[in-house]
């Protein structure tokens, strides 16, 4: 499609600039609030979130999408809290070295069970990777059934754009595989050494996600689980390294090391991870506008955001509410808005647009991969997902963040809208970081369906060089995944507005084509 007729295009619909940061507001506002007491997945809270947005798609004129004439998509989990009294120990030598709930351990139990109970070897797997495209195997030569075994997350460094990619992080760094991998070889339960740089964020984020319901896909009966999968702070992992005569630094060394071999390290590991276990059901929330061609109609885009956080959970500061304002009110308040927009435009786009809103995507991106296996609309007819997650209040920005977009046909489009609205695409800052397989995008790319992420860069217009540096550094280490993630009086939605603006552009051009 070409740049004139992009912008035609535009013209012709309105390329979004009915969209307005002042209605985005107050469906922040709304959604952060603490009346919702973090929109928790099979909470109170989570309930009224989701009947919200259901309400303002009907309100704009969206059909409903769900199921059986509603708006609502129902997704079945199963809910595991993990109780105070669990406990974890290493025992060596007729020596026991208990690790406290919270300040040393979290985790839950995948076996949806009051009790999961575990005395085991411990087994060091370095970064518990499997790669046979890289030439790396950290289980090679060792049996870890009915083991624990112990790693890092992340994965071997390198600056080869050919091994693991290079700076930027592959699904093998990620905690969800990590789990998944240790699973598939038989471990009892697989625990994770935190530290800062190499997962990414610090303990205050891990406790925070882990010390609360884990919302879990149901088990299939005989299906092979962990007792637990858990994480422990970098001075507990220090103990256990202390107990195979080594320390951190010397395990992530090993770790790092090509030819790296699994050895055990002298030591069990025994654990009780009680849980509270009850049945969920929580909703995706889904609004359509059909297209205006009668062949085309058939076919949508979709546009995405996830309304779930982190509900009530480890009190910091003496606030357990985990508001969730940036992470992701602020996308489905810019969902709500651009559905409005496309609901209301004088000229319908030819191809349908859905507008969904899915749900636990704090848990593993439940929600996206309950819609990608169950679509509401044929995967062959979606042609784009659009997803938003996560926005700063902070003004304008020069440059915006499509990590993946150059993985689809439709790159050359968000390039002509980049240029449309004076922005510069910027690769992602933080590759290593592994933003692309944290959020829903990923659960529908892997079914196909062409997906990525609109994110704001961190140029700002009128601010120092630093300054979009400095804000998300901030937020990084005091506000993600922390109940001071809210909502503010004085924050500044252009910048919010321009990212609606623009990733409805993109929509908009897609469902023209």
């Amino acid at each position: 499609m070409g740049f004139l007729l992009f912008m035609t295009a535009l013209a012709a619909f309105g390329q979004g600039s009915d969209i307005s940061g002042s209605r985005i507001r107050p469906h922040l506002k709304f959604l952060a609030s603490d009346l919702l007491e973090g929109r928790g997945v099979g909470t109170r809270g989570g309930e009224l979130a989701a009947s919200y947005i259901a309400s303002q798609f009907e309100a704009s004129g969206l059909k409903p999408a769900g199921d059986n004439g509603t708006f609502f998509q129902k997704v079945s989990l199963v809910g595991v809290e993990p109780e105070a009294s669990s406990s974890l120990s290493a025992v060596a030598g007729g020596k026991q070295v208990p690790i406290k709930w919270l300040d040393g351990f979290v985790g839950n139990t995948q076996q949806q069970k009051t009790q999961s109970t575990f005395d085991a070897e411990a087994v060091f797997v370095g970064h518990g990777i499997t790669a046979p495209e890289f030439g790396w195997s950290d289980y090679e030569g060792i049996d870890v059934k009915g083991k624990v075994v112990v790693l890092f997350t992340n994965e071997p460094p390198s600056t080869d754009d050919k091994f693991f990619e290079g700076k930027a992080l592959t699904y093998y760094g990620r905690w969800t595989y990590k789990y998944e991998e240790a699973t598939r070889r038989g471990a009892i339960a697989c625990i994770i050494f935190h530290t800062t740089p190499t997962a990414g964020y610090n303990w205050s984020v891990v406790r925070g996600s882990w010390g609360k319901e884990d919302p879990q896909v149901k088990l299939n009966p005989g299906e092979q689980t962990m007792a637990l999968a858990g994480w422990v702070t970098e001075e507990a992992a220090g103990q256990l390294a202390g107990l195979a005569g080594k320390n951190v630094a010397q395990l992530l060394e090993a770790a790092n090391t090509k030819g790296f071999k699994a050895f055990p390290l002298g030591f069990r590991i025994k654990g009780t991870i009680n849980a509270k276990i009850r049945p969920i059901e929580t909703s995706n929330v889904a609004g359509i506008v059909p297209g205006s061609d009668t062949t085309l109609t058939k076919e949508a885009i979709i546009f995405s955001a996830h309304w779930d956080h982190l509900g009530i959970s480890v009190p910091v500061s003496g606030d357990n509410i985990y508001n969730g304002a940036v992470d992701n009110a602020s996308g489905c308040a810019m969902l709500i808005e651009m559905a409005r927009a496309w609901s209301t435009l004088s000229r319908k786009p030819k191809r349908s647009a859905l507008f969904l809103a899915v749900t636990a995507e704090e848990s593993g991106l439940r929600g996206s991969e309950y819609y990608a296996k169950h679509p509401l609309l044929p995967t062959a007819k979606t042609l784009l997902n659009l997803n938003f997650d996560s926005f700063y209040p902070f003004g304008r920005v020069k440059d915006v963040v499509v990590t993946g977009a150059e993985r689809t046909k439709f790159f050359p489009v968000v390039q002509e809208a980049a240029r449309r609205f004076n922005l510069k695409i910027t690769p992602d800052p933080e590759p290593e970081q592994g933003h692309y397989f944290r959020s829903d995008h990923f659960e529908f790319n892997k079914v196909g369906i062409p997906a990525f992420s609109i994110n704001m860069g961190k140029e700002y217009e009128g601010k120092p060089a630093d300054f979009g540096t400095t804000i998300f550094e901030k937020y990084n280490e005091k506000n993600y995944h922390n109940p001071s993630d809210e909502y503010k009086d004085d924050w500044d939605f252009a910048g919010i507005e321009q990212m609606a603006r623009f990733g409805f552009a993109i929509g908009l051009s897609v469902a023209n084509r």
